[in-house]
This record gives C-alpha cells, sequence and structure tokens, in this order.
C-alpha cells in the first residue's frame, strides 16, 4: 500500500522531468519538488522535529504550500492546513488544539502581518518552536529549503499507510473547529478512486483554484494529480476571467469548483473568445448546482462535469455522479457511493430508511477519518466501533442507490411541527429566473416555533422587492406544500460564504433573524 512519500518518490524517479506544478511564470517538475520537499523534510529533522510531530501551514494557493506538503509526506510530519484568511482568535485556537511544532506563514499584506501575530501569541502556544516565512525567490524560505545548502538530505520517516498525514480542520457552524485525522491510507485510496470517477490519467490538466489548505484541494486535487503524475495549474484567488484564460492557455482538462465559479465563467465575456476545448470533466461539490447551470457548463464550457459529495471527515470524496447521468440526476442527485464506500440512511426513530425515506445519511469505508483530534469523547458521537460515520446530512436513497442531500440535520426547520428541508426549497428557487443564490435559513418564532427565511441574491436589479419577494413565494407555494413556503424573503448582495464554496448560514441567520425595516411594500 502506497504513502503519499512513495507517490512522490515514483514520481520524481520516472518522470523527473515532467512538469507537476504551473504557477504563474513557473513550471516546476516532479524532481524539482522532490528535490526541495526532502530538504525541507530533512532541515525540520535537523531542528529537532520528530516524525508524528504536527507542522502548521498558513499559505495561499502557491507552490510553498506544496513543498510544505510533500516535505510533511517524507519526513513523516502530520500536516495542519490553516485558512490564510483566519485571524488572531481562530489561528491561536488551530494551533493550540493541534499542538504545531512549526508553522510556516506568508508574508505580511496590507491586511495582515501572520509574522507579527504570531510573535505575539507564542508565549500562548508552548509546543511551538519554529516559525518560518515561506515565499518564493531568494529568501529566508530558499535558504532553508535549497537542497546544495549542505546535509540536509532526509533519511525518509518509516511511515505506514495507517498513520496520520494531516489533520484537517472542519469549518463547524457553532463552536471552535476539529481536527479530522487523515491517514495515508485515506487520502491515497480516495484520489485513487476520484481519479477513476473521472477517468483521469497521467495526461490530464488539473485547474487548481480551489484553496489547497481545504480537502477539496488537499486530496481530489492535488494528490489525485500526483497518484497519476499529472500536473496541477495552480490559481492563488479565483477570478473568473483570468481562470478562463488559464485553462486555455495551460489546456486545462480538469476543472473542479463550487457552484459559484462555474456561474461567474458563464457570465465572464471571454467565454465566447477563448478556446476551452481541452476541458473534458471535473469535481463539482460544496453547494447544490442548480440544474440550468450543469447544462450549460457541459454546452458552453464543454465540461462533462460530475457532482461530488463528500465530507472533510471522508476525505472527502464518497459520492459522485458518472459521465452518463442525465442533468437532472446531476442537479438533484449527487451521484451513488464510490467503489468500496458504503452509505444508509438513519431515521429519527434509529431504524434503518427504506428508499425514498429522509434521515440522517450515514457512511463507512476507505475515506473515512481515524477520528477527531484530541478529542475521543466527540469522535464517539459521530463514529461507532463497526467504522459507521454519521455525517450529519439529511438525505434519500432512491431504488437505484442515488443519493439526495436535503440539508443538514442542524438547518432542519420545524415550523408549527412540519419539518422543511431547506434543500428541497433552494433546489426549487434556483429554478425561477430571478434567483442568482438561495439560502433557506430558520428563524425564531413565539408561536411556530419557527419560521423560514429564503436569503435571495438576485440574477438582476430588482426594482420592486415586495412584488418580487411576492412572486417567489408564488412560485414555491404552486409547487410545494403550503409549509414549505419561505415565510420571507430577502434580497441581499451576496451570501457569507466559506472559502471552500458553503454558504454561513449561521451568519445569516444572526443577520436575519429580525426582519430589516422596508420602505416598501412589506411581503
Amino acid at each position: 500500500m502506497e504513502t503519499l512519500a512513495s507517490i512522490l518518490e515514483r514520481n520524481a524517479e520516472t518522470s523527473p522531468e515532467a512538469i507537476a506544478l504551473v504557477a504563474g511564470e513557473q513550471r516546476l517538475s516532479w524532481g524539482w519538488l522532490y528535490r526541495h520537499a526532502a530538504a525541507l523534510a530533512g532541515r525540520l529533522r535537523a531542528l529537532g522535529l520528530a516524525p508524528g510531530e504536527r507542522i502548521a501551514c498558513i499559505i495561499p494557493n502557491r507552490p510553498a504550500f506544496c513543498v510544505v506538503y510533500w516535505a510533511c509526506a517524507i519526513g513523516g510530519y502530520a500536516l495542519v492546513p490553516i485558512n490564510p484568511r483566519l485571524r488572531s482568535r481562530d489561528l491561536q485556537a488551530i494551533l493550540a488544539d493541534s499542538g504545531a511544532a512549526a508553522v510556516f506563514h506568508t508574508e505580511a499584506t496590507a491586511e495582515i502581518d501572520y509574522g507579527a501575530m504570531l510573535d505575539a501569541m507564542r508565549g500562548e502556544l508552548p509546543a511551538l518552536r519554529e516559525r518560518v516565512l515561506a515565499v518564493d525567490g531568494e529568501d529566508a524560505w530558499e535558504r532553508l529549503i535549497a537542497p546544495e545548502r549542505g546535509a540536509n538530505s532526509p533519511a525518509r520517516a518509516p511511515v505506514t499507510p495507517d498513520d496520520i498525514y494531516a489533520i484537517v480542520y472542519t469549518s463547524g457552524t457553532t463552536g471552535l473547529p476539529k481536527g479530522a485525522m487523515l491517514s495515508h491510507r485515506n487520502l491515497v485510496v480516495t484520489a485513487r478512486k476520484s481519479a477513476e470517477a473521472m477517468a483521469c490519467t497521467q495526461d490530464d490538466v488539473f485547474f487548481v483554484a480551489v484553496p489547497l489548505y481545504h480537502i477539496f484541494g488537499i486530496c481530489p486535487s492535488l494528490l489525485t494529480a500526483a497518484v497519476l503524475g499529472a500536473r496541477c495549474a495552480l490559481m492563488e484567488t479565483f477570478k473568473a476571467d483570468a481562470a478562463l484564460e488559464l485553462c486555455a492557455r495551460e489546456r486545462v482538462t480538469v476543472h473542479h469548483g463550487v457552484p459559484t465559479m462555474f456561474v461567474l465563467e458563464l457570465a465572464s465575456p471571454l467565454l465566447r473568445s477563448l478556446d476551452l476545448s481541452s476541458l473534458r470533466t471535473g469535481f463539482i461539490a460544496g453547494a447544490p448546482c442548480p440544474i440550468e447551470v450543469v447544462r450549460r457548463i457541459r454546452a458552453e464550457l464543454g465540461c462533462n462535469v460530475c457532482i461530488a459529495y463528500g465530507l472533510t471527515e471522508t476525505s472527502p470524496t464518497l459520492t459522485a455522479t458518472a459521465f452518463d447521468d442525465d442533468d437532472r440526476d446531476r442537479a438533484e442527485t449527487v451521484g451513488r457511493p464510490l467503489p468500496g464506500a458504503e452509505v444508509r440512511i438513519r431515521r429519527d426513530d434509529g431504524g434503518l430508511a427504506g428508499s425514498g425515506e429522509i434521515g440522517e445519511l450515514e457512511c463507512r469505508g476507505f475515506g473515512v477519518m481515524r477520528g477527531y483530534w484530541r478529542k475521543p469523547e466527540q469522535t464517539a458521537q459521530v463514529l461507532d466501533a463497526e467504522g459507521w460515520l454519521k455525517t450529519g446530512d439529511l438525505a434519500t436513497i432512491d431504488e437505484r442507490g442515488y443519493v439526495r442531500i436535503v440539508g443538514r440535520k442542524k438547518e432542519m426547520i420545524v415550523r408549527g411541527g412540519f419539518k422543511v428541508y431547506p434543500a428541497e426549497v433552494e433546489g426549487l428557487l434556483y429554478e425561477h429566473p430571478l434567483v442568482r443564490q438561495v439560502a433557506l435559513i430558520g428563524v425564531h418564532d413565539p408561536v411556530l416555533g419557527e419560521r423560514s427565511v429564503a436569503a435571495v441574491v438576485p440574477a438582476r436589479l430588482i426594482d420592486a422587492p415586495g412584488a418580487a419577494a411576492a412572486e417567489l413565494r408564488a412560485f414555491v407555494r404552486a409547487r410545494l406544500a403550503d409549509y414549505k413556503v419561505p415565510d420571507r424573503v430577502e434580497f441581499l448582495a451576496e451570501l457569507p460564504m466559506t472559502a471552500s464554496g458553503k454558504v454561513q448560514k449561521h451568519l445569516l441567520r444572526e443577520r436575519l433573524e429580525t426582519p430589516a425595516p422596508r420602505k416598501g411594500p412589506v411581503d
């Protein structure tokens, strides 16, 4: 069974001059990547960091992230990837919980100086011994890792496939995030299964604008390309026009993303002028994708996308649609489990649900985490002795085995005793031409317990919000039960999103708990 280190070594031995990474003007080979990662692993060992210690990485989509990523694999360290947009409170919580011994970070920007921030909290982080500025060019980062600078050659750590490679902190909706422990086996098998689902080969070129610190970047992007010896084209900050230009220039074949990325690309004026014929497939994940968007991606981008589903805790890819699935299945389901993964639905009464019945989705298989770092009680709440993981998502499974996600268990709205599943209402509203993005949340009501509010980013300027809200409510009322009709519709310029493309409904709830005053008609 492979480990991440053995995958990198194989690529460096068999295709040392083949391009592994493209980042702006940089074109870096598998040989270059191995030499720099090995040198860094050796340097960390020389500094006294033992295999198994945690290495935090606060770097966006740059080659420096990839060097740290592979150095952890070679040296037997546990990678702790951290969102570069986090500030002191969240950052300190993750560093303290993980017990990170070293942290690599980016240069100061107008918004944040991570070096100063980390120095200020060092007294509260007794495990943290090394802080390294990681930027490209002739600087402290390059001087530290340059392979020609002496005896940094590592003896590769004796890592087994079941050792922990990464502790990835989940973006929980409440409380502090939890670190999901993912082994080499979890990630390597998931990467290979993801490659098989998309029929990928060494000749593919992966467009990587999803964050590398997120599980979407860690496994289905970087590692899936690596197990094939394929190439990744990195994009640090997603911009639709630049993304399309990059895809055309680098002849990208695999385009991963969240639905919002594709929506913005489809609206780009460059869409018709660029040669995007190389695009072949990719995973859409992180949020529901409206059927019209699926159709346009296939027709206008020429990209036969697969809808995928998973969690940080599942490494992540658990289910995916197939190339021959129709647009309706791609828009309304997340496909079937990948070979080797199992899923089932558990009803509220504890019994297993039948076909079409709603309940909590449970899963087990190759990608399921080893548990939450230093949180045995919280691990026991979601992971049983037989390896079944409670996902927290409400879903159904039809007679063909297709999974349909209807919402988070904690986000289910109970209105006057009736259960409202947000995904059902959101999916319907996406069919209305007024709606670009939508999220349905529940807010407290003294009579009904909860009322539902649809937060809508409109597809065009709304002159009469009251009339537009009434139109959307009527649209739902004509198609769903009356208790599923949103009690309120609020038009917003944007929805609060995580970096991985998920709507932050807890922030929406805080904002919309009290209705905003209206100057026009009240819905």
